[in-house]
């Protein structure tokens, strides 16, 4: 081949490089503007038992983004009034929520209008994404009552924590078990642990430990309510608890004490976390 037909040759071949590269870029480019909006699981559920027990409409730290999403879905599905979607998670979002579980054939626990992993991706499905998913697990017998795996390994790291076992009173799925503990044990995430041998400051330091991993915990009186003194503990965030426990929930971010009566809380004070946040520490 002589220098001219050499150097025709090279031109092509360098022209149809800087072509193709062009021909692919534009997909690279459209793959970037298709990206969808996320959801943090972890912040919208937090918000589903926090928000239901304000007063107002103020908003769950870190949650609006994604309760807002999560809210325009709703709508778009006719489950929820336009005039509530402003990410704050509330009776009219928990309500629409469990309607859409149910619109999937879910019963019971499951379309209890707290977002589960399931539901909640299907509900993003060419919408967002779901990012720090959460979820109860198994079903588990420990201690001689129900629990799931996340109370367990809850239960377990309190007790590391406190430096001696804890005795299980009742378990969680327990629906009608105790008519005193007002359905809280109906679901998951709930457990009354016995002060049996305990000194106050023991039972304390136990409360104290059962918050730190992520459990709203009170050490319960006969003063309070038909029963003897135990304590009693509620795993937040468990997307299986009853629509009571997700009630003492929220009371115990806004500082009452789960009761009925709403009275301030009166347990040890504690940075609140989830036992996924525990475990980011």
């Amino acid at each position: 081949m002589n220098l001219p037909s050499l150097a025709a040759a090279l031109l092509g071949a360098a022209l149809l490089t800087s072509l193709t590269g062009a021909s692919e870029a534009p997909p690279a480019q459209a793959a970037g503007a298709k990206a969808l909006p996320s959801v943090n699981m972890e912040a919208t559920v937090k918000a589903a038992q926090i928000d239901p027990r304000r007063a107002g409409d103020a908003l769950t730290p870190g949650a609006k983004a994604g309760v807002l999403l999560v809210e325009r879905a709703l709508r778009d599905r006719n489950l929820l009034d336009a005039q509530w979607v402003d990410g704050h998670f509330g009776t009219k979002t928990v309500a629409a929520y469990a309607k859409y579980q149910k619109s999937l054939g879910y019963t019971g626990l499951d379309a209890n209008g707290l977002p589960g992993k399931t539901s909640l991706a299907k509900l993003g499905a060419g919408r967002f994404t779901v990012t720090r998913t959460i979820g109860p697990g198994a079903r588990v017998s420990t201690g001689g009552v129900i629990v799931n795996t996340r109370t367990r390994d809850m239960l377990a790291e309190a007790e590391r924590l406190l430096g001696r076992d804890l005795v299980l009173e009742q378990g969680s799925y327990n629906p009608g078990g105790d008519p005193t503990s007002a359905g809280t044990h109906d679901g998951g995430g709930v457990v009354d642990i016995s002060v049996k041998g305990m000194s106050s400051a023991t039972s304390t330091a136990a409360a104290r430990a059962l918050r730190r991993v992520g459990f709203a915990a009170w050490v319960r009186s006969p003063e309070q309510g038909d029963w003897p003194w135990h304590i009693h503990a509620a795993a937040i965030s468990d997307t299986d608890l009853s629509s009571q426990a997700q009630h003492q929930v929220g009371d115990y971010y806004l500082g009452l004490n789960g009761l009925a009566n709403r009275n301030p809380d009166d347990g040890p004070k504690v940075t609140i976390r989830t036992w996924e946040e525990y475990q980011r520490r």
